[in-house]
């Protein structure tokens, strides 16, 4: 394993959220960047089920007790992150923005697509777990930098976003920032194959870069607010240079990094801002506070 010096133990925070309050355009005035970051509401419920699925297949081959401490962990906040976002769906369609179109295609990609096929012990069952691992990984490395950018992302506190809406997405992104090495370290433990590494960044980039679109498109053309409700490249790009969504140029300096035969996740991010917001979080807090609660009843 690389770089474990800011390495800490993982813990799954039970965190709640009430979504009462929240707009249906919780950026006020910018229904665009609304949708393009409730595309995660829509992505991320089956992705990390299937995160959860494929790592605790991977168990059994990981022969170094700290990363199976650190995966455990991972796989006890994913399980977590998916369940919050899962509850943001019933609020859509309260606001008239019905999701199960797009859920059931996402469906159909993890649990189909990228599930568990039949193949013959041995080599081949191995082959398709290995993808999958690192497949993983890749993705893991963009769930970090949007981590890192929403925990940095002042202009969407200065254009009045929900408050709500914006502890969901830190709170996620601080963890995506503090379990940032996990993913990457298994598949290097596992596998580690320079040639895998490259083409699933490929595939998973392709498809997230797809279905980010798909999804914007859907709740823009969907949307019972708008009239013929549109979702362009030009529009990513100008919200990027504001500063209410990921500058494009960032994204894409972020692919020669993944790819370079020195990169390691610790060097994106700060564990250190990511544990200070997870201090903070009123939903973390509410958490830990139940938990205590709990523990003294008992």
């Amino acid at each position: 394993m690389s770089n474990t010096q800011d390495r800490i133990p993982l813990k799954a925070r039970k965190v709640s959220f009430s979504w009462d309050d929240t707009p249906l355009h919780w950026v006020p005035g910018d229904p665009f960047t609304t949708h393009t970051i409730n595309v995660l509401h829509l992505l991320l419920p089956a992705g990390e089920r299937w995160f959860v699925h494929v790592y605790k297949q991977v168990l059994p081959y990981i022969r170094d007790e700290r990363l199976r401490e650190d995966v455990i962990g991972f796989i006890g906040q994913e399980a977590m992150h998916s369940q919050a976002h899962d509850e943001v769906l019933p609020h859509l369609r309260e606001q008239g923005l019905d999701p199960t179109p797009y859920t059931a295609q996402v469906d159909w990609l993890f649990e189909k697509l990228l599930g568990d096929r039949t193949l013959p012990p041995g080599r081949a069952r191995r082959w398709w777990l290995m993808e999958r691992v690192a497949i993983i990984a890749a993705i893991e490395h963009y769930t970090a930098f949007l981590g890192d950018w929403v925990l940095n992302a002042e202009e969407l506190d200065r254009r009045g976003a929900d408050p709500t809406m914006l502890d969901l997405l830190r709170w996620h992104g601080a963890e995506e920032v503090e379990h940032r090495s996990v993913a990457f370290d298994l598949f290097m433990h596992v596998d580690g194959d320079y040639r895998r590494r490259v083409r699933t960044w490929a595939t998973a980039f392709a498809a997230l870069v797809f279905l980010w679109q798909r999804g914007a498109r859907f709740f823009m053309a969907n949307d019972p607010t708008l009239v013929d409700g549109r979702a362009t490249f030009k529009d990513f790009y100008v919200r990027g240079r504001r500063g209410t969504l990921p500058a494009t140029g960032d994204m894409l300096r972020s692919i020669p990094r993944y790819l370079s035969r020195a990169y390691h996740p610790s060097q994106e991010g700060s564990t250190e801002q990511a544990v200070a917001y997870l201090a903070s979080s009123p939903a973390a807090l509410a958490a830990e506070t139940a938990q205590e609660s709990a523990k003294g009843a008992a």
